[in-house]
């Protein structure tokens, strides 16, 4: 029973993640909002402007607060996970038994791992999306309704927490499993703001793969 429901998670996996939703997309030429999707080749974040007219991120999410402090940044990345995963498994030598197994069924908590840039250049991780302010403020919403929030609506820190020196993490709703991950956050955020999107996937070659 194991190998059969190992062998349809990744049929469904690899067969819906070719099927693609919001086909009739395409770039806008004009006036349009650049946002990248990014890739380690596991994990995928989606990478908005700091700051425009219809959001200014850095009232939730302040550059000052990481380690460099360095406020002079135009992007930033968000990515969806597991907590327990993220604060643990900075490496895949850290990787436990417990963490994996927890993430996997539905016995964690969420965080939103949260990544400033000077800039992004376009390469085969890392694609440039221009789309137009209606699609920009579907993201916007989902990405914000992602975060935990307290009653005033400011977004949970976890504090003295990094990768590097120039990241933050906060506490998010949900919970990572098998059947909505990293990748499939990533994913729905796509299909929220009208852009290209897989069906469903777990892994992030099946978004890429909408982007060649």
């Amino acid at each position: 029973m194991l190998v059969l429901f190992v062998a349809l998670y990744f049929i469904a996996a690899f067969g819906l993640s070719y099927i693609p939703v919001n086909s009739d997309f395409t770039q806008c030429e004009k006036d349009s909002i650049e946002i990248y999707i990014l890739t380690n080749g596991v994990h995928t974040d989606l990478a908005l402007p700091l700051k425009n007219a219809y959001k200014d991120w850095s009232k939730n999410v302040d550059p000052a607060c990481t380690k460099s402090g360095n406020v002079i940044v135009n992007y930033l990345s968000f990515g969806w996970g597991d907590k327990a995963f993220y604060l643990e498994t900075p490496t895949w030598e850290d990787l436990k038994f417990k963490t994996a197994f927890n993430a996997l069924f539905f016995l964690g908590s969420a965080a939103i791992h949260v990544t400033f840039y000077y800039g992004l250049e376009e390469n085969e991780s890392c694609k440039k999306i221009c789309i137009n302010r209606e699609s920009y403020r579907k993201l916007i919403n989902y990405i914000d309704s992602s975060f935990d929030k307290d009653s005033l609506g400011n977004y949970s820190l976890i504090k003295s927490i990094s990768y590097g020196d120039n990241d933050l993490f906060y506490d998010a709703k949900g919970a990572f499993n098998l059947f909505f991950t990293c990748n499939t956050w990533t994913n729905e955020g796509l299909k929220a703001a009208d852009l290209n999107a897989c069906l469903w996937t777990p892994f992030a070659q099946g978004i890429f793969n909408q982007y060649k």
